[in-house]
């Protein structure tokens, strides 16, 4: 390691390295699960909820599968559905939003209004409506999730878009005849990088939380897949006996949500104290 890579880690904040290291080491453990893994997914081990060994380092679970395996392979499964469903729902929110916010008029008013009514019905309950009557499959699973958190972000962008559209600088793009595809993506989206940024982790942790919820309550991923949310239903009832399988996967959703919002939280301060000092 370099003397300036050094010197750049020490600036960092205590709370972001922390977080950078962790989150770090979540998306290793999802991108190379296969590999990584001791055993296969569905492979059954050993017996029912064995304890933690030099076997088996977590144990295994409610039908003798090594729980450490079992949990890289959920990784995988949560982090990619999360991590796409934040992409559709932030290209659809904020692409949106930014155009409502240029446009104006009956197109503003429309989005808005239907934006309220998809707001206004509770999100979880408007998901397990739509996902038992669809078959619970990723791609699904990705299009729900992507759709309705797409309405936070559109709230966000819009509100953020309609300051920066009045600014000269859009006016004169606009005098200039510059398109409308080049008033969002050049003239206004580099300007609404920094609350974008900081929405950005919020809506992948409430990804991650949503999915967890709808596995737990039997309509995310089906198994034999692993994810966490199924993973804390399948060994639920070993707590009765003290049985810590359950608890793991719930300290990873927790231990995984804190880590990426002290990483946005520090990508928002950098990126605001970056945008000060240009000022």
């Amino acid at each position: 390691m370099t003397a300036v890579t050094l010197r750049y880690v020490r600036t960092i904040p205590l709370g972001a390295l922390i977080g950078l290291t962790l989150t770090g080491l979540f998306v290793v453990s999802a991108l190379f699960a296969p590999w990584i893994a001791p055993h296969g997914n569905g492979e059954i081990v050993g017996d029912v909820w064995e304890p933690l060994s030099w076997a088996h380092w977590l144990g295994t679970d409610n039908l003798g599968r090594d729980l450490l395996s079992r949990m890289l392979y959920g990784a995988r499964t949560t982090m990619v559905i999360a991590a796409l469903a934040t992409t559709l729902s932030f290209s659809l929110g904020s692409i949106l939003g930014f155009t409502a916010a240029v446009v104006g008029s009956w197109f503003d008013t429309l989005m808005s209004r239907f934006v309220d009514l998809l707001m206004s019905i509770p999100t979880l309950i408007f998901g397990l409506v739509v996902l038992s009557v669809l078959p619970s499959n990723p791609v699904t699973l990705i299009m729900v999730m992507g759709i309705l958190d797409s309405t936070r972000v559109y709230r966000l962008s819009r509100a953020v878009a309609v300051d920066i559209n009045a600014m000269d600088f859009v006016e004169a793009a606009k005098l200039r005849g510059e398109s409308l595809g080049w008033i969002i993506f050049c003239e206004i989206l580099p300007n609404a990088l920094s609350p974008l940024v900081a929405e950005l982790g919020l809506r992948f942790i409430f990804s991650v939380l949503f999915l967890s919820a709808l596995s737990f309550l039997g309509l995310g991923v089906q198994p034999p897949e692993a994810d966490w949310g199924g993973m804390v239903k399948e060994n639920k009832d070993g707590i009765i006996f003290g049985i810590p399988a359950a608890l793991i996967p719930a300290a990873a959703i927790t231990t995984l949500s804190i880590s990426v919002n002290l990483v946005a939280d520090w990508v928002l301060t950098r990126t605001a104290s970056l945008k000060g000092g240009r000022e």
